[in-house]
């Protein structure tokens, strides 16, 4: 057999052909993670519900599966899942003191698809409470730090599975995306952080969201290629969840060059954003891979309906909250994060108008977005404005100079959860102190694996070995 040294290094393909071809045993490949995971763990508070002997036992399991003949590219290929999401049998917590205790009863559809296949699953990552901050800080297990800079946060709410994911602890990390909580912290770290189409990949059962139906299963990886094998694997009709298609799409692999295509470039989405300007100029410079490979890029911004903004879309989540958590929040059964306190409360406090002209709002949205979709194959921006911020703060002040509100690094990427469509994070280059900056691809719906295929040819485009510099920033700031 092989020596395990470099499994980390190793993209899904690569690692599932060796234990295949039992040039390595998943027991290998579990003791690697085993080791990485207590050294580098406490650091980054990334993971946070570890157990090496449930690491051990299913590797173990996994080879009697395969020396049994059992076979799958996806053998032992290590994988985590966001603190909201169950695994049965698992203290799940949705980063709350209100579910200290719960263990989860069943596992989530994704959970068991993987588990199937013959994932090893590490562990469940740092989550803010019940995924409704933009950074990743918890009242049951503190704050997450983020692998290129140990100062700075990793974004959030997914920020444990992309701090997880950047620093070698897995190969995939899913999250949970209801407003960015996938793309943004892949932005901040250097990943491919994809939001599927609304049901790609069913997500039904587990905890209430605040929104039915607006979250989606996100993607974490360091590739495009993982990304595309991990959507391959999960998409799937399940009856369990509304929204999932009854006839899965045909998927291009990111490899296949897609027919001439007409991409908008939108740099504040035509609302005026205020952008870092290194952020702008990486983003702009990453469009030439797009002419490169022989598309049409245009400056041209989405026709908004008036107001549209998440400020005015906020009061779906807070009304959601006070109608799952109110009774509990008012009856003392816990006590939230501040800024969960604060949502809660606000959502008690609103009207039936107010959350009915939110749902107005949010169908002009989609109907403004798909007559965009008529002129335009797809349509690109920064994933965020700014890069990571340091830790214990809930954004940064300021962007481009201008003192801005809390959400202000967060507003590229709620809409298009609200559209039901596709987006992706790329990393796309690097700001002056060296943390990632990411492109965001949207497309329509059911072009997930397209926009997959845009992302690959900004990968190829730009200069920097992300995996490499993943690994250096952290050795040289621990």
């Amino acid at each position: 057999m092989m020596a395990p040294q470099n499994i980390d290094e190793m993209n899904i393909k690569e690692l599932g052909h060796a234990i295949q071809t039992r040039l390595i045993s998943c027991c290998d490949v579990a003791e690697f993670v085993i080791k990485k995971v207590l050294a580098l763990n406490p650091q980054l508070n990334a993971i946070v519900r570890f157990d090496p002997d449930y690491v051990r036992a299913q590797a173990l399991a996994l080879d009697a599966r395969h020396d049994a003949g059992f076979n799958s590219p996806w053998l032992g290929i290590p994988v985590t899942f966001k603190d909201n999401i169950w695994i049965e049998g698992r203290p799940t917590s949705s980063g709350s003191l209100l579910y200290k205790d719960f263990i989860a009863p069943h596992d989530a559809i994704a959970v068991s698809k993987l588990r199937q296949a013959g994932a090893l699953i590490v562990g469940s990552t740092n989550c803010s409470e019940f995924a409704c901050k933009g950074f990743t800080l918890s009242p049951l297990h503190g704050e997450t730090c983020n692998p290129w800079d140990m100062s700075c946060t990793p974004g959030g709410s997914s920020g444990g599975a992309a701090s997880a994911t950047a620093a070698g602890l897995c190969h995939l990390a899913l999250g949970t995306d209801a407003g960015g909580s996938v793309r943004r912290p892949a932005s901040h770290t250097g990943l491919i952080g994809l939001k599927p189409t609304s049901g790609m990949i069913p997500h039904a059962g587990g905890f209430d969201e605040p929104i039915y139906g607006h979250s989606a299963i996100g993607i974490l990886t360091r590739s495009t290629h993982d990304a595309f094998s991990s959507l391959s694997l999960l998409a799937q009709h399940d009856p369990a969840d509304v929204q999932s298609p009854p006839l899965r799409p045909t998927l291009c692999s990111p490899i296949d060059p897609l027919p001439h295509s007409r991409i908008a470039w939108s740099p504040q989405l035509g609302l005026g954003f205020p952008v870092e300007p290194e952020v702008n100029d990486a983003c702009e410079a990453a469009l030439e891979a797009f002419r490169s490979a022989g598309h049409e890029v245009v400056m041209a911004d989405p026709p908004w309906p008036q107001n549209a903004s998440e400020e005015t879309l906020m009061p779906l989540q807070l009304a959601g909250l006070a109608a799952i958590y109110g009774d509990a929040y008012q009856k003392g059964q816990w006590q939230p994060d501040p800024d969960i306190k604060a949502q809660i409360e606000a959502g008690l406090g609103l009207s039936g108008r107010a959350v009915a002209e939110a749902l107005e709002l949010r169908k002009s949205l989609y109907s403004s977005l798909a007559g965009f979709f008529k002129d335009y194959d797809f349509l690109v921006c920064p994933t965020t404005p700014v890069t990571a911020w340091p830790l214990h703060k809930s954004g940064p002040e300021k962007i481009n100079g201008q003192k801005v509100a809390a959400r202000a690094h967060a507003v590229f990427t709620p809409i298009f959860n609200h559209c039901n469509v596709p987006a992706c994070s790329v990393p796309c280059g690097l700001d002056h102190v060296g943390l990632p900056i990411g492109l965001q691809i949207v497309g329509p719906m059911f072009s997930d694996d397209k926009i997959l295929a845009l992302a690959a040819k900004v990968e190829e485009h730009t200069d920097y070995d992300f995996s490499r510099i993943k690994l250096e920033a952290y050795h040289a700031g621990s």
